[in-house]
Order: structure tokens, then sequence, then C-alpha cells
């Protein structure tokens, strides 16, 4: 039996505090909340990259759906990979610029995971999106340049591609630009219409 669209929004979460996270939902038009998912995102042993942001990206939303009833719960996670290593946050100067001149001319992956609970419908879905990030032949100016004025140490890959991070780039190859940002709204837009929401949204 196929679900009814819905006039009036159930109670949406957003399973992440990150801002960035936030300012992409919120282009959906929709009212949600937001609320930090307490889990361990330690890897586990011999734990192949695509498994864990799977892994994660459910244990966050999991982790919230037990604080609510009657909800739909949104959870992402991310991680990059380059040379088949996971990629960490550099927070420093110096490793941000050992990164980025590392990917000069290179090509690095963004696995960005999607789950959504629907606990109306007893339902979960998820997706994983897959970025792939071609970097233009750096300098050590261009990488000075950047770092001085943005600072992205606490970004994992040493660049912010919502911001100047975009100037380091040759070329993008995604199904969704918003998921390097952090969360793939098409794919999310796809889960929410199942879950019986309209979208565009017009409120009643």
């Amino acid at each position: 039996m196929s679900k009814q669209y819905q006039s009036d929004l159930p109670n949406i979460t957003l399973a992440s505090t990150s801002i960035f996270r936030k300012q992409l939902l919120e282009k959906l038009g929709l009212t949600f909340t937001t609320a930090k998912p307490n889990i361990n995102e330690t890897p586990l042993p011999n734990e192949p990259v695509t498994d864990m942001v799977k892994r994660l990206s459910l244990a966050k939303a999991e982790e919230v759906a037990k604080g609510t009833n009657n909800s739909i719960i949104i959870a992402s996670d991310q991680s990059a990979i380059f040379n088949h290593q996971p990629i960490g946050k550099p927070l420093s100067y110096d490793k941000a610029f050992q990164q980025l001149s590392n990917f000069s001319g290179k090509t690095i992956e963004f696995l960005t995971g999607l789950v959504v609970i629907d606990q109306i419908h007893q339902e979960t879905y998820q997706a994983l999106d897959t970025t792939k990030v071609f970097f233009r032949n750096l300098s050590n100016e261009d990488i000075h340049n950047y770092l001085t004025l943005e600072e992205p140490f606490e970004c994992a890959g040493s660049f912010k591609s919502e911001g100047l991070g975009i100037t380091l780039f040759e070329k993008i190859e995604s199904t969704d630009p918003n998921a390097l940002i952090g969360l793939p709204l098409i794919q999310l837009t796809s889960f929410l219409k199942a879950c019986g929401i309209q979208l565009p949204y017009l409120a009643k």
C-alpha cells in the first residue's frame, strides 16, 4: 500500500549539529530540529572505508531515534579516500599543507552515507554517494594562500568545497554536488517522498 502524502509535516530530526548539513537541509524548505548523536566513530580493525561510512550513518540515525517517537530521522557520515587510505582532518597548517601537496594533480574520493529512519511507517532507507574531486596542479603559493585565507584545519582533506576550496579543483564528478558538502539532497528527496512527504513542500 502506497503512503499518502502528508499535508502537515511529521517531526523531522537531523542527526547532526553540523552547520553545513543544517544549511543543506534548510534548502528543502522543511521544519526540523537537530540532535547530536553520541556515538563512537572509531573505525573497526581492518574496516573498509565504505563499510565504516555506512555503519556510522546508520549508528547516528539509530542513536537519535532512541529519543524520538513518530519522527523521521536523517543522518549522514562522510569520509575521504586517497590512495585507498582514509583521509583525516589535518588540525594544523603543516599537515594541511602536506595533504594538499599530496593531492596536487591527483584525485580523491568522498564517500557520503545517508540514512533515513521513518518511525511512522517503520521503514529505514540507506544510500551511499561517491564524489570524485580532481585537483589542479597546485603551487606552494596556491596552497599557502588558500590555507591562510580559509584555515580548513577541521576539514577532512584540508579544504571547504563550499568556499575557496573550489579554486583548487580541476573538476568534480558527482551525482549530487550537495553530497560533497555533507548531505546528498537528491537522494534524500527520494527517501522523504517514500516517507510520504510532498516535495517541493507547500505549507497548508
